[in-house]
C-alpha cells in the first residue's frame, strides 16, 4: 500500500533533487527510499522502476528548462533572444547538474507520459522560434538547431567535468562563443545543392 503523502510527483521530485546532490548515474531505488522515509517497495507503487524514473526526472527537467528559456527570451529577438537562450540554458546546467544530464541522455519515457509532457515540445518550438528571427528556414532550421544544441550542450559538460583549465575564464570564451554564434547565423551559409529536409 502507498505511503499517505506519496505520490509520483512527490517522489520525481525527490530523485530529481537527489540525482542533483549525487549524479543521474548514482540515483537507485534505495536511496531514494531512504531519502523518502519508506520502503524500497513503496515506491513501485507510484514509478515501475528506475529507469521510469529517469525518465520522469528527464521530463520535469525539460519542463523546468523551457520555462526558464521561455521567460528568459520573452520580447528578444536576434542577438538579445540568443544571449538569454543560451544563459538560461548554462544556468540551469550550473544549478541542477542531475536533471540536466537527464535531459541530454537517451531515456526511454513512457510514452503515454511523454505525450503529456509540454516541456520537450515548447523547447523544440522556443528554439525553431528564436532561429526563425535570423531568418532560417529548413533545412537550415535543423541544422542550426543541432549547431546550437552542440555548441551549449559541449560547454556546460566540459566546464561540469573541469575540461577549461586555462587562465582565461570560461565565461569570456561563452561570450565570445555566442559573439560568433550569431554573426554565423546572420551569415548562415546557403544550402548546398541537392540538400533537403
Amino acid at each position: 500500500m502507498a505511503r499517505a503523502g506519496l505520490t509520483a510527483e512527490r517522489v520525481t521530485v525527490a530523485a530529481a533533487e537527489l540525482a542533483d546532490e549525487v549524479g543521474l548515474d548514482q540515483v537507485t531505488m534505495s536511496q531514494l527510499a531512504r531519502r523518502l522515509g519508506v520502503k524500497d517497495a513503496s515506491l513501485y507503487a507510484h514509478v515501475r522502476g528506475l529507469e521510469d524514473l529517469r525518465g520522469r526526472i528527464a521530463l520535469l527537467a525539460a519542463d523546468e528548462k523551457t520555462i526558464r528559456i521561455a521567460e528568459a527570451t520573452s520580447g528578444r529577438a536576434g542577438k538579445d533572444a540568443l544571449v538569454a537562450f543560451a544563459d538560461a540554458w548554462r544556468m540551469y546546467a550550473h544549478e541542477h547538474p542531475g536533471r540536466y544530464t537527464a535531459t541530454q541522455t537517451p531515456i526511454r519515457i513512457d510514452p503515454e507520459l511523454a505525450a503529456k509532457a509540454a516541456g520537450p515540445r515548447r523547447a523544440v518550438e522556443l528554439t525553431y522560434g528564436m532561429l526563425r528571427g535570423y531568418g532560417l528556414t529548413e533545412p537550415d532550421l535543423t541544422d542550426a538547431v543541432r549547431l546550437l544544441r552542440s555548441t551549449f550542450h559541449g560547454f556546460v559538460a566540459l566546464e561540469a567535468a573541469g575540461g577549461f583549465a586555462h587562465e582565461r575564464s570560461p565565461q569570456q570564451s561563452w561570450v565570445r562563443a555566442l559573439d560568433a554564434l550569431h554573426i554565423l547565423l546572420e551569415h548562415w551559409p546557403p544550402s548546398r545543392e541537392g540538400d533537403s529536409a
